[in-house]
């Protein structure tokens, strides 16, 4: 508490005279504002979010700050939620003991929660989740009011305090780093609502104590190491309980067989990964409200309840790696139960004992026809139905699934017993409008690959090989503008390769081999500039290999072997920096062989069965080329046909060849096509991330540029903080610097560069160009925030909060960064852009290098 003395002084450094009679008399408590101040001395406020805080406004007037009615100079509410703000919290705000609501959460808190927090006795809502925070959590009995604490998303250490107060009804400790055993005092907080001590490192199991807490709706405590060989019993005591999980812990035992009838307003149940066994107890459909279970990777055994279908708010199921056993058709009357689920989106038994004859069921034994049960399911968005024995015509009604979204496998459905054909791909798929991944290697479908297909503008991946496919690859497919990956192989498939294939700008994969396609090779294959693996082997190909393949730099495979290629093999395919393997094998071709790029690599290159081929490199042991006969006087009677016209020939083609590379040029200039980041990185699609950063909201943008916005979000299984870069295609300029960035990154791997996780080129849920990049997210922000503050208010606590040894640290870390980029064996990059606002930092302080946005490039010169 601040003495009277205390208050004198702070008034005079405050500059207190007749002037400010307002704001500097001492007929008020100034307390409050007092410490209001000394909270905004220890922190930073690169968003300005302060600016308010001024002797110009009175301090209930500042930004966040709410003052009782009845007593207009105390502060009951400070709510700087999502500021942007930096530093420790001030042991002052201690002193606002008229404060019942302290909401600093989603910030950049760092340090220790205050102990003079627990001198709040009128605190009823305390906020402090989403930060850095460390340390144990104080103590916080005196807290008599307090009915919500939240800390979630912290560093915070040590056990759960066992003086938690009396009143409380929300605890959320999730995601910090606490150890110890759960305190039997909680149970005595009868008033409790909500626990959730999720992704921690606690250990026991729950108190049975914890059977008196008849308010309990929400009780979250998966990924701990929580262990015991019961299921545990207080559980069954809450019939007020929605959400339940002990996901990924060490549990086990039977789960009792009546605890749905216990449990009977239960919503969310999770048990997965743990080793319960037993059987799923089929009371589970009288919690009639249940909209999640899962129980995958136990040791559940026996048959799935036929009751299942009952839960008819039911959207997802999960009952992967267990020992469920199904045997005839009685065991299978679940999946026509599941037909009345008409809210399932998600629905997963891989990994089990499943056969006999009926989404992902895939890696089992199902026989039969496909189940039309799941014709019902509109809103799933994932069906799997891989390696399994179906048989029969795909029927037409699987298009009527038009909410499926990333894939849809049917990859090996041979049927062993009855090897039937399974007829011809449906064209219902074209109505899959939002089917980004179509999988049906290792079938027997006949005909032609519809047209139809063209009209899904979200496909990416599309996989038939291992078919018995016939007729030409239809045009249409090579105008979906999101396409990344065609796999056709092994078919009978016929025709020739369309001329349009050039604009496949995203194509990346490209297989087509073991067909009967013939013709020349396009040129315009050259325009698909994202090519990596172009594989056209076991075809009948002829003609000429474009030169315009050479022009493809991202390329690494490419096989032309066993067709009927003739000519010379072009010297502009030793240009491709990153080729690592070319086979030529069985061909006609008829040339010498270049001795640069690949060609320098007799391990990484075939050319056997091209009996006209010559020189090379010399571990080729091929024969030299035959020297060209000299010039003879008999010859010049012909020599304007034999030299001049050619030579003019030549001249006029280079004249043309010219214009044509200068406007490729051009058009490669003006190309808006994502550079592939290789198989390796992570799907992505506008909905993960939209749904990822809650819409794209405004409360998750934390930078915003000339050419771009950047959110924070989750993704991914394991809900990964990312920040995903949305660039702005409506501004001038945005496509070439979103193409400069992509081609600066995607071959760059450096601990002081910003690591792109992945990238996204697709459309938004209104037709429009989107293009994102999604990077690993820096908790400290940018060096320019930490540098700058309000330093203009006398305030230089920010600007000196960054140590000497951490500034020579960011320095060195800067120049490690440059170096590379000017020195890596790609090519010097050269930044353009690099200043404060471009240099973030990771939770240890680390800088790393981003924005790659006005990137140039230099080709390495080997000097």
């Amino acid at each position: 508490m601040l003495t009277s003395i205390g208050v004198l002084l702070l008034l005079v450094l405050m500059g207190c005279h007749h002037t400010h009679v307002a704001m500097c008399s001492f007929n008020g408590n100034f307390t409050d504002q007092l410490s209001l101040l000394e909270f905004k001395k220890g922190i930073s406020d690169p968003k300005q979010a302060l600016m308010s805080w001024n002797d110009r406004t009175h301090f209930c007037s500042w930004e966040g700050v709410l003052c009782s009615v009845k007593h207009p100079d105390r502060v009951t509410s400070l709510n700087l939620t999502r500021r942007g703000l930096v530093g420790e919290i001030s042991p002052s705000l201690g002193n606002l003991t008229f404060l019942k609501v302290l909401l600093l959460n989603l910030n950049s808190f760092s340090g220790e929660i205050p102990p003079s927090l627990g001198q709040l006795h009128r605190l009823q809502i305390l906020k402090l989740d989403y930060n850095t925070l460390q340390g144990v959590i104080p103590s916080l009995a005196n807290c008599s009011n307090l009915k919500e604490l939240w800390l979630r998303n912290n560093q915070l250490t040590g056990p759960i305090p066992i003086d938690i107060p009396h009143a409380l009804e929300k605890l959320v400790l999730s995601l910090n780093n606490l150890t110890g055993t759960i305190p039997t005092s909680l149970a005595n907080i009868t008033t409790l609502s909500v626990l959730d001590v999720a992704f921690n490192s606690i250990e026991g199991n729950i108190p049975n104590e914890f059977a008196k807490l008849s308010a309990l709706q929400f009780l979250f405590m998966g990924r701990n190491k929580l262990s015991g060989y019961c299921f545990p019993q207080p559980i069954l005591n809450l019939c007020v309980l929605v959400g339940f999980s002990v996901a990924y812990n060490d549990l086990s035992g039977d789960v009792p067989s009546y605890i749905g009838n216990s449990l009977p307003n239960l919503e969310i149940f999770e048990l997965d990964n743990n080793f319960f066994h037993g059987h799923i107890p089929s009371s589970l459909t009288n919690a009639s409200k249940l909209t999640l279970i899962d129980v995958s990777s136990n040791r559940f055994a026996g048959v799935v309840p036929r009751s299942i279908g009952k839960l008819s708010r039911l959207y997802s199921l999960n009952l992967d790696s267990n020992k469920l056993l199904t045997r005839n058709m009685q065991d299978w009357e679940f999946m026509d139960s599941l037909a009345n689920c008409t809210e399932l989106q998600e629905f997963t038994i891989t990994e089990n004992h499943l056969e006999g004859n009926i989404l992902y069921m895939a890696d089992n034994h199902l026989s039969g026809v496909f189940p039309s049960g799941l014709a019902n399911l509109r809103n799933l968005i994932n069906v799997g139905l891989s390696m399994n024995r179906f048989v029969g015509v795909l029927p037409e009604w699987i298009g009527t699934l038009t909410n499926v979204q990333v894939v849809l496998p049917l990859l090996e459905n041979t049927p062993k017993v009855h090897p039937k054909s399974t007829g011809a791909i449906p064209s219902s798929f074209s109505n899959m409008s939002q089917l980004e991944e179509l999988d049906l290697d290792f079938n027997r479908f006949d005909g032609q690959i519809p047209q139809a297909l063209g009209n899904l503008q979200m496909l990416r991946f599309l996989n038939i090989p291992n078919n018995n496919l016939h007729g030409s690859i239809p045009k249409e497919l090579f105008r979906i503008s999101t396409i990344v990956q065609i796999i056709l192989s092994s078919n009978n498939l016929d025709g020739t390769l369309h001329d349009d294939i050039g604009n496949a700008k995203q194509l990346t994969y490209l297989h087509i081999s073991s067909n009967n396609i013939s013709g020349e090779i396009p040129r315009t294959l050259g325009n698909c500039e994202s090519l990596e693996d172009i594989n056209l082997d076991h075809d009948a190909f002829s003609g000429n290999i474009p030169a315009s393949l050479g022009g493809i730099t991202s390329l690494q495979i490419l096989n032309l072997s066993h067709n009927n290629l003739t000519g010379s093999i072009p010297t502009s395919l030793a240009n491709l920096k990153l080729l690592e393997l070319l086979d030529l094998s069985f061909n006609h071709l008829n040339c010498e062989i270049p001795t640069k790029g690949i060609f320098s690599n007799v391990t990484a290159m075939w050319i056997d069965g091209n009996p006209g081929l010559c020189g090379g490199a010399l571990e080729l042991h091929l024969p030299a080329c035959p020297a060209k006969p000299l010039y003879s006087s008999k010859q010049h009677q012909s020599i304007v046909w034999k030299v001049m016209v050619p030579l003019a020939t030549l001249l006029s083609l280079a004249m043309v060849v010219s214009v044509i590379v200068l406007w490729r040029g051009k058009q490669k200039r003006k190309s808006v096509s994502l550079p592939t980041f290789g198989s390796t990185f992570p799907k992505v699609s506008y909905n993960d991330l939209y749904r990822g950063t809650e819409g794209f909201s405004v409360h998750n943008l934390i930078g915003k540029g000339r050419y771009s916005s950047v959110y924070q979000g989750k993704l991914f299984q394991d809900r990964t903080m990312v920040a995903v870069k949305v660039f702005s295609l409506e501004t001038k300029g945005t496509q070439k610097s979103f193409v400069a960035e992509c081609n600066a990154l995607r071959n760059v791997r450096h601990r002081n560069l910003v690591r792109i996780i992945t990238a996204c080129s697709s459309t938004d849920s209104k037709g429009n160009d989107f293009k994102a990049l999604v990077s690993e997210f820096m908790p400290r922000g940018d060096l320019h925030a930490l540098l700058y503050s309000t330093r203009d208010d006398g305030d230089i606590s920010a600007f000196t909060r960054i140590t000497l040894a951490q500034r020579i640290c960011i320095v060195v870390h800067v120049a490690d960064a440059l170096e590379y980029l000017h020195h890596n064996n790609q090519g010097a990059i050269v930044h353009c852009d690099l200043k404060p606002s471009n240099i973030l930092l990771d939770e240890n302080m680390i800088a790393h290098v981003g924005d790659f946005g006005l990137a140039r490039f230099r080709e390495a010169d080997g000097g």
